[in-house]
């Protein structure tokens, strides 16, 4: 069987982890049996350096005809000051609308190897999935700017409709399902009327569900929930900019943000993987960086687009096996650089 994928190497670090994680592909291809055939298209940065926009018209045909699509990251200081709709993160925001992604699913699992690396003093293991809401809430909103009575003025507006919200919360509640049955759908219902919209929504879709265990949390408490006891969650499901924040808080909690992959999901089996972390333009080209988010979300990519459960299985067991085996990277406290972490998980595959 033969797969296409959509290669968006984009800047800094991106396109060191991407070629790391094309390697294991490989590696695994050979194993199964698999095809894969890699097409690089330009996003972000290294677009607009070239094109002169973010996201041209070719990656977007590009990816809608490809199985799935793999990025490294965007963005970087060199493009900091041009317009919001010109900067290197409004490509990521296209091509996800184009793809029709609205559900960004991110696991967040502590490795017993990496106990030592959390900054807890005393911590449960914890296995966490984060579905995040993509395409609507206040990133997608109407915003601009206008002179007020006391001088000009910025606004963003959140809004969601109940559809956006229903379909984000069945793909939590479907994925409680396999795992430990329970959904806690975060939201700041006592301040603002998209949230309360968002929690009688999900309240009609926990009647549905009856086994399993529903509970509603604001976000400023599940932000300190995080940190007082991880392992209370399993599934988490919120908007998008709350889903961004605290995804991104719980990434501390496994020793580095450079463990996290994520995959954005769809109606279709074609979606995006993608490491959580940035482009890191400070060690860009280095060859530094850790590329175990991104293999990660390959294992993803063969998990949810392409139904290779075993593949994706051996994938994750060569991750853990090389991190008990104690390699690490810099940001893990170790001396490894991206090829070296690489060899090592190649080795168990």
């Amino acid at each position: 069987m033969n797969y296409k994928i959509a290669l968006l190497k984009g800047d800094g670090i991106g396109p060191d982890i991407v070629d790391s994680t094309l390697s294991v592909l490989d590696k695994v291809a050979a194993r199964f049996g698999i095809t894969f055939t890699y097409t690089p298209y330009l996003m972000g940065g290294c677009a607009i350096d070239e094109t002169g926009v973010p996201l041209p018209e070719e990656t977007i045909k590009g990816c809608l005809e490809s199985d799935s699509v793999l990025l490294g990251a965007v963005g970087g200081p060199k493009w900091e000051t041009l317009p919001g709709h010109l900067r290197p993160e409004a490509g990521l925001l296209g091509i996800r609308k184009a793809m029709g992604l609205y559900a960004n699913i991110r696991p967040v699992r502590l490795y017993s190897a990496l106990r030592e690396r959390c900054p807890l003093r005393s911590v449960e293991a914890f296995d966490i999935v984060i579905v995040r809401e993509l395409t609507g809430g206040i990133y997608f909103g109407e915003r601009g700017r206008r002179q007020g009575a006391n001088g000009e003025e910025a606004y963003d507006t959140e809004c969601y409709s109940t559809t956006e919200i229903e379909r984000i919360g069945r793909v939590a509640f479907e994925m409680a399902g396999m795992r430990s049955k329970r959904v806690t759908s975060i939201d700041k219902a006592n301040v603002l009327e998209s949230s309360r919209l968002w929690r009688e929504v999900m309240h009609r879709l926990a009647a549905e569900y009856p086994d399993i265990d529903y509970s509603d949390m604001l976000v400023d408490n599940a932000a300190m929930q995080l940190i007082k006891n991880p392992a209370q969650f399993d599934v988490i499901v919120t908007s998008n900019m709350f889903g961004d924040i605290l995804s991104d808080e719980a990434s501390q909690l496994t020793g580095s943000i450079g463990m996290l992959p994520s995959s954005s999901l769809g109606g279709t089996k074609r979606g995006l993987y993608e490491p959580i972390h940035g482009s890191a333009p400070d060690i860009a080209g280095t060859r530094t960086a850790n590329p175990i988010a991104t293999i990660l979300s390959a294992a993803m990519m063969l998990r949810y687009s392409f139904n290779l459960a075993e593949a994706a299985d051996a994938i994750e067991r060569a991750v853990e096996g090389t991190l008990d085996a104690g390699y690490r990277t810099r940001d893990l406290g170790g001396t490894l650089g991206t090829d070296e972490i690489t060899a090592k998980i190649l080795e168990l595959i």
